[in-house]
């Protein structure tokens, strides 16, 4: 087992009309990819804040590497805040000048050109970039002092599907150099590449923690078996635990072949009927009631 290099206990935090985090623990292992999901206003981005250092907590505590947190934090940590206004009239380049020389011990400039795929954009003003590209050149300048613990909030929205996936590629390399990496994000799949273990959190609390593959088989054992609504006149002759969206009708079973079986005596049509492993976004639908993006 890796050492724990946050642990976060007993954390809340209360604004005047909402409580946002809700008495929040947990430990974040060295070199992992930890994910915390939720919805808006599920409380996440002010967790993260308050792990950042950016904002305090009520109550509770973070120990980094078993210690309070110092004054020395913020040159072992990174940060890729959901928003960060970069310089005009300034190229990529000018822009890692200018943040390289904020710090004493830098990451040498052709590490941080190579790791983010900037190769090309070097002489490009930061208007003219794209999203995903305006992304890249975000996680180079969070990566600018070499930190131990890297922070991406919710880093791929707004980005296309290509994007967001070239995107994943950059966090992979830097988890394989050994960086733990605490991620918030709305995308389900995103957390599926990424994360070695997530923790979904509702209403200031977490609902669920552990790797998703494990939270898969605790809460989403089998296959989900679909159907449209209008397939089925009344599903109660159906032995098995059924779920209703609003246009479909999700069977969870272990066994499909009798589900089917069923069907087909009841002759219920299963030309629309469609078969799939669980997924994160069906969990998160089974815990909270309600999808990850409403």
């Amino acid at each position: 087992m890796s050492k724990v290099i946050l642990s976060v206990s007993r954390l809340v935090k209360k604004y005047p009309e909402v409580l946002a985090v809700n008495g929040l623990s947990f430990d974040v292992y060295e070199g992992e990819c930890f994910g915390l999901l939720g919805p808006n206003g599920a409380g996440k981005s002010t967790t993260i804040e308050i792990l950042e250092n950016v904002i305090n907590a009520d109550s509770g505590e973070v120990l980094y590497q078993g210690l309070p947190r110092d004054k020395n934090f913020a040159q072992q940590i990174g940060i890729q805040f959901q928003n960060t206004a970069l310089q005009d009239f300034l190229t990529v380049s000018d822009t890692l000048r200018l943040f390289r020389s904020l710090y004493d011990n830098p990451v040498p400039l052709s590490q941080l050109i190579e790791s983010c795929a900037l190769e090309g954009l070097l002489h490009r003003d930061n208007r003219k970039l794209s999203g995903g590209q305006r992304q890249r050149l975000l996680l180079a300048l969070a990566l600018i002092n070499d930190p131990k613990v890297l922070f991406l909030d919710e880093p791929t929205t707004g980005l296309d599907p290509q994007a967001r996936r070239n995107f994943w590629q950059l966090i992979e390399r830097q988890k394989s150099h050994g960086k733990t990496i605490i991620l918030t994000t709305h995308y389900m799949d995103e957390a599926e590449v990424l994360c070695d273990r997530i923790a979904i959190v509702d209403r200031g609390k977490i609902i669920a923690l552990g790797a998703p593959s494990q939270l898969l088989r605790q809460h989403l054992p089998g296959m989900i078996v679909r159907l449209p609504k209008t397939a089925i006149g009344d599903p109660e002759f159906l032995n098995f635990k059924i779920n209703f969206t609003q246009f479909f009708i999700e069977i969870i079973t272990e066994n499909v072949e009798a589900v089917v079986a069923q069907l087909l005596a009841h002759k219920i049509p299963i030309n629309d009927l469609t078969i799939k492993a669980p997924t994160l976004e069906d969990l998160f639908i089974k815990l909270t009631g309600h999808a990850l993006r409403e």
